[in-house]
């Protein structure tokens, strides 16, 4: 019984050397993170949902070419935001459609303060007199109720409802634009 007592706190003095030794040459040392910039301090339109904001900038790189690049946040909810999905329209004066673009986040799943960007170049027709931007994504939202599962010890299924919004002029030097704090 004392033999197994002396191996064991042989074996801990062993592993505590070893791990000092480790962390005195760095090996275990964390790669630094790159800080996260908050997103109002770098970009100018902001629109919210119950679940997501979104954060972007609007530019023309080139002739013919509108181009919005942000971040989408869930800075709310407890849940994940899933499959968010974006499509920016061109509208003319007679409220039809004549340009779009489509994408997709790459982060499938937002968490809970987690930011995901995104990039979409519009080829533009000439004719628009405004862009529009959608959005919708899957949210689990069970409002407090259990759609399938029995009550106890097996998981349940909860819907996944597709929440679809629009933000009307994106582009607009009035709509949809953060505020400047005072300086």
């Amino acid at each position: 019984m004392r033999m197994t007592g002396n191996i064991r706190t042989g074996l801990l003095a062993l592993l505590g050397v070893g791990l000092s030794a480790c962390a005195a040459d760095g090996t275990w040392r964390l790669p630094a993170a790159e800080p996260t910039l908050y997103p109002p301090a770098v970009f100018t339109h902001r629109v919210a949902s119950s679940h997501v904001v979104l954060y972007w900038n609007c530019a023309r790189p080139e002739p013919g070419v509108l181009r919005l690049d942000g971040v989408a946040q869930n800075p709310w909810g407890h849940q994940e935001v899933r499959f968010l999905e974006l499509e920016l329209v061109g509208m003319d004066a007679r409220e039809r459609t004549v340009s779009q673009a489509a994408a997709a986040v790459p982060n499938f799943l937002l968490r809970t303060n987690e930011i995901s960007p995104f990039h979409l170049d519009l080829r533009t027709a000439g004719t628009e007199v405004r862009f529009d931007l959608f959005y919708q994504y899957r949210f689990q939202d069970n409002g407090g109720r259990f759609l399938a599962g029995s009550p106890v010890g097996v998981p349940r299924l909860l819907a996944q409802a597709t929440q679809r919004f629009m933000a009307r002029d994106v582009c607009s030097d009035t709509q949809h634009r953060l505020q400047t704090p005072p300086q």
